[in-house]
């Protein structure tokens, strides 16, 4: 047995430690998976007024800021009992929209395609057979002129040349393990570089309505604020015009890509390579007509798709058995509300995570249980539960995109799985999502333009309890909050990747992380691909996943940087 440890793990948002156990043959055994930065927000929000939680709880993450900044919001509205106007749920909703869309794509080509695509191989593609080969996936290729591929070519050429490849300057090129050929290479490159192009026409969307991004500043307790964009037509026009160019890439680039990674990799797909537990949990939410809603509630267990459970927020536990934290002295909590003491022990002499006993506590990432089960969640858990409770919204997008790739609903359970489950649900949104728009005119068109809830806060009630579960980009997000004389005095958040990434707890029990890692053969130790391929189809968001601050000025550790 040999240990392989891989630190950081870089493409992610925050600081994560992967160390897995390996034999002879290369097949991972046993993983632990660390998030190693100790900071966050939880504390610095203890004694404020609960109407400035969203200002600050946004500030959790530099990309998930309008989840925890809707997140904050909506759970101090639960502990007042505050019914929001029609037109501001959809405003919010509409921001909410544009950042799964961003966020999904932005995932894809800048954080995740470069675990399988090989870029020097596509500078000996042909660009005339790269252009038949995009043709194989959409009948209306983005971008797909022979002089377009031929001027790619040229700016990859131009970065080697110059003995560096800029954007793409981490990777194994050349790894036994990528299976594209120069011309699907080439495809998965030239759309990586319209997706920067992308990214920035995005963020408008978002930020139309949220009057910047990231850090929106326009949703407030109660409703929201750009009142003045919203009976705006020119505005309105705005949006649908960013989201109508968003609608043609997804379409003609990201969905046909994923198809593309589905078919080349159809054989890990089948071998069902960083497949987890099968424990898959969402909160449902985003409504659109009546009781219709964008994304079901459910709770599957062990891959029985046929027997899918109602969310029951109160099964929700967080525990720290296994990880750096003692709460009022004792090794488990309930979720939300109570105070975490930090509680940091050493690493081995050599480095290396203390995992020798069924106590040793390796990360900063808490545990969260569903009914004292492990879980996954996210886009995959998604488009699973809505699928399976025959969601009509969702229902012909999965079939599409399991007829063209010739697979079945459990080869989504895998980790080019999540990718096309990911893919699925941006397709999903970005059809639906004018509907909230047009639902949005409709109120204004009949008088209908209020957006906030007025309310005396000297008269509400001095002490509440509230919290919020939402589905957001990466997974299920909740919010807790506990209000004493006005002030708050104690806060907790839930985050997807703190589901995922969870630590071993008191049974020994792997996360949804340390689980897809089992069994996952490397073919080169000193070249782990094949991890972090595994890792990054979570879309693994550390910052959010840790978000406890010490508040005391006590020196936790010291940290020294080496120059190479």
């Amino acid at each position: 047995m040999k240990k392989i440890v891989i630190d950081p793990i870089t493409r992610i948002e925050g600081h994560l430690r992967a160390e897995v156990i390996v034999d002879e043959d290369g097949v991972i055994q046993e993983a632990y998976v660390s998030g190693q930065l100790f900071r966050g927000i939880e504390i610095i929000l203890k004694g404020r007024d609960p109407r400035d939680a969203g200002l600050l709880a946004g500030r959790i993450c530099g990309v998930c800021t309008n989840s925890h900044f809707r997140g904050a919001v909506s759970a101090v509205e639960d502990a007042y009992s505050l019914v929001l106007p029609k037109n501001a749920e959809i405003i919010r909703d509409l921001m909410a929209m544009a950042l799964f869309i961003q966020d999904h794509v932005v995932h894809f080509y800048h954080l995740h395609a470069l675990d399988f695509v090989d870029v020097t191989s596509a500078l000996c593609a042909d660009a005339k057979l790269t252009s038949k080969e995009a043709h194989k996936y959409s009948d209306k290729p983005f971008r797909n002129s022979h002089s377009h591929y031929e001027e790619t070519i040229k700016k990859l050429q131009n970065f080697v040349d110059a003995g560096k490849l800029g954007p793409f300057s981490n990777g194994y090129w050349g790894h036994s393990d990528y299976k594209l050929t120069p011309e699907q290479n080439l495809v998965m490159i030239s759309h990586y570089l319209e997706a920067l192009k992308f990214q920035t026409k995005i963020s408008k969307a978002v930020a139309i309505f949220g009057g910047k991004t990231p850090h929106p500043q326009s949703i407030v307790v109660g409703g929201i604020t750009s009142v003045a964009d919203m009976l705006n037509p020119q505005r309105l026009n705005d949006y649908l015009f960013v989201m109508k160019e968003a609608k043609e890439f997804i379409d003609r680039a990201y969905l046909p890509d994923a198809k593309m990674l589905a078919t080349a990799y159809r054989d890990e797909i089948k071998a069902a390579v960083g497949r987890a537990n099968g424990n898959f949990m969402s909160v449902g939410g985003y409504e659109f007509e009546g009781e219709q809603r964008l994304f079901c509630n459910g709770v599957i267990y062990a891959h029985n798709f046929e027997n899918i459970e109602e969310f029951d927020e109160n099964k929700v536990s967080e525990e720290v058995d296994r990880a750096w934290y003692k709460v009022n002295g004792k090794d488990r909590e309930g979720v939300g509300y109570k105070d975490n003491e930090v509680f940091y022990t050493d690493l081995n002499e050599d480095g290396s995570l203390k995992t020798a006993k069924n106590d040793d506590k390796y990360s900063w990432i808490k545990a969260p249980r569903y009914d004292g089960k492990v879980m996954e969640t996210g886009p995959l858990a998604r488009v699973l539960i809505s699928y399976k409770k025959d969601n009509k919204l969702i229902k012909s997008f999965v079939d599409e995109f399991l007829e063209a790739t010739d697979l079945e609903l459990i080869d989504l359970s895998s980790t080019v799985g999540r990718n096309s489950a990911r893919a699925i649900e941006t397709g999903y949104i970005c059809e639906y999502i004018f509907k909230l728009v047009s639902r949005l005119i409709q109120n204004i068109k009949y008088y209908d333009t209020d957006t906030w809830t007025k309310y005396d806060f000297e008269k509400l009630d001095k002490d509440a309890k509230g919290r919020v579960f939402l589905e957001v980009p990466r997974g299920t997000l909740s919010h807790f909050v506990n209000i004493k004389d006005q002030k708050i005095d104690n806060y907790s958040v839930i985050a997807p990747t703190t589901w995922n990434a969870t630590p071993k707890n008191f049974d020994g029990v792997r996360g949804a992380y340390e689980e897809a890692l089992i069994g996952v053969k490397m073919q080169d130790p000193s070249k782990p691909l094949e991890v972090l391929r595994v890792l990054h189809s979570f879309d693994p968001c550390l910052a959010c996943a840790v978000h406890i601050i010490d508040t005391k000025g006590k020196e936790l550790s010291r940290y020294k940087i080496k120059s190479l």
